[in-house]
């Protein structure tokens, strides 16, 4: 719309300031023809007006490069204010601050990554064990005593989205602290129980390459005895197509993203396929006599599949469950009657409520009681 604003002004002769406020009154003619609207818009200096568009993605890596540091008790504040993370940054450019908050996002990430090793003494094991040099590889987090503890062995699964290994919740991460959004004081009270520790990572599931451009070479003859004289025409006419509708599309979207492409991890392509991998190579090896798996959202539907696909060996070692607002849904993931039989059993769903902490909340579906958080 702006830019049909500044396209009638050019042509009347007014500068685009004076359009500022009086957008209904200087709409273009609906009868006016592409040719005459393309003309027009060639005129216009377009990387002028790009001026006033979003800055470039171009993001601090570390947290002290976005002037970000967590304080003593865990809470995420600027180092020169004292003041808590601010999303809106620059007012009226939404996907630049969006673009600006994922890439802390990711430096959180990785930050959390160090913590589960320096503060929790976990190892990062490599998936698939047996992967070869040049292949995706993901990872997960492990105590020292996960595959030898005799007793007791806690298996942490989080829930859909961007959060990675050793995360609940990347929102309370940034807003509210560590120990409301991430998995470290679950390790920590777990290990100081006695109990060993795997902490997986079921969103890990591919690595992203940027797709090589492929350059195709254009022939100088197509072939046909088109005159010299008719074939250059028709190739300036193409030329300056394109080049206008590059300068459209630079305009709509001046910054435009490097095409991805993405590479799956084999066998963990999808959090149920990383948690049954898991526990193939992992959990169904541990010593421990008593497995306990705490489940979050999108991994309860997880554990659920799991389940599905490993009945008679979980049952076999897995002695409870606690799930905290898991998603799943045993009609759907058609779980059968003995898998729905255990799951009241062993299992208990800690849900979002206003009740007291474990009163009894109804449910509709006939597997595991659901309670109060």
């Amino acid at each position: 719309r702006i830019l049909r604003e500044k396209v009638r002004a050019r042509a009347q002769g007014s500068s685009p300031r004076d359009l500022e406020g009086h957008a209904s009154s200087h709409l273009p003619s609906q009868h006016c023809s592409w040719g005459q609207s393309s003309d027009l818009l060639s005129r216009i200096d377009l990387d002028e007006l790009m001026k006033k568009d979003e800055p470039p993605f171009d993001f601090p890596d570390t947290l002290e490069g976005f002037e970000y540091a967590f304080n003593e008790k865990g809470q995420l504040r600027h180092i020169k204010t004292g003041e808590p993370f601010v999303f809106n940054y620059r007012e009226d450019l939404h996907r630049w601050n969006q673009k600006r908050y994922e890439a802390l996002g990711e430096i959180i990430t990785r930050y959390v990554y160090e913590l589960l090793e320096s503060d929790c003494n976990l190892k990062k094991i490599s998936i698939p064990v047996d992967a070869t040099e040049s292949e995706p590889k993901s990872f997960i987090f492990m105590s020292e005593d996960a595959l030898a503890n005799p007793q007791k062995l806690m298996v942490l699964i989080h829930g859909s989205g961007v959060v990675r290994a050793g995360q609940w919740a990347r929102r309370l991460i940034i807003n509210e602290d560590l120990d409301s959004g991430t998995q470290i004081p679950f390790t920590k009270r777990a290990m100081d129980e006695g109990y060993g520790v795997i902490v997986l990572n079921p969103n890990e599931n591919y690595i992203e390459v940027e797709k090589q451009k492929m350059h195709k070479q254009s022939s100088s003859s197509d072939g046909t005895d088109e005159p010299a004289g008719k074939r250059e025409r028709r190739d300036k006419v193409s030329k300056e197509t394109k080049k206008r509708r590059d300068f459209y599309e630079k305009y709509r979207n001046p910054q435009k993203e490097k095409e991805m492409m993405q590479l799956f991890i084999r066998e963990n392509g999808s959090p149920e396929e990383h948690a049954v991998y898991v526990w193939d190579h992992f959990i169904a090896q541990a010593a421990a006599e008593n497995v306990f798996f705490v489940a979050h959202s999108y991994g309860g539907l997880a554990f659920v599949e799991l389940m599905i696909q490993r009945e008679a060996d979980v049952k076999s070692k897995v002695t409870a469950v606690a799930l905290t607002d898991s998603v799943h849904n045993v009609w759907h993931q058609e779980a059968g009657k003995t898998i729905r039989e255990w799951m009241r059993e062993n299992c208990c769903n800690w849900v979002s409520s206003s009740e007291l902490l474990d009163t009894s909340v109804e449910s509709m579906l006939p597997d595991c009681p659901r309670v109060s958080a």
